[in-house]
């Protein structure tokens, strides 16, 4: 039994490390550069009582102009400058239309979903 407890304390260990490596991005995946231009807070409301705070950013992806929004909870401004990112969603309905996302991935390893919400030419 005493042989076999520091085995189980090894097996554990190297679980608990291969989850916690599972549970970061691999940079290699975020292969986007997504040129941030402007950056701003704007207030959605749906009712006088029912608002929530959005992050809206006007970016430059492979040449071309996107807006691109996400629902943030504190009031936080990203700042302008290069950022990688990998696509998240694109999916068309048809050929005139579509609906796409763009997970970032910050310096410290963390991620965040932007949805596209408008295209300039």
């Amino acid at each position: 039994m005493k042989k076999a407890l520091p085995l189980l304390f090894l097996t554990l260990v190297t679980a608990s490390a291969e989850a916690a490596s599972a549970d970061k991005p691999n940079p290699a995946n975020y292969t986007t550069v997504v040129h941030v231009q402007a950056s701003r807070i704007a207030y959605l409301c749906q009712s006088p009582d029912l608002c929530s705070l959005w992050q809206q950013l006007q970016v430059t992806i492979d040449g071309k102009k996107y807006g691109l929004s996400t629902n943030i909870k504190s009031y936080s401004i990203l700042r302008v400058g290069d950022y990688n990112a990998k696509v998240n969603k694109d999916q068309s309905k048809n050929a005139y239309e579509y609906d796409r996302s763009y997970e970032f991935l910050f310096p410290d390893g963390a991620t965040r979903v932007y949805e596209v919400s408008g295209e300039e030419q």
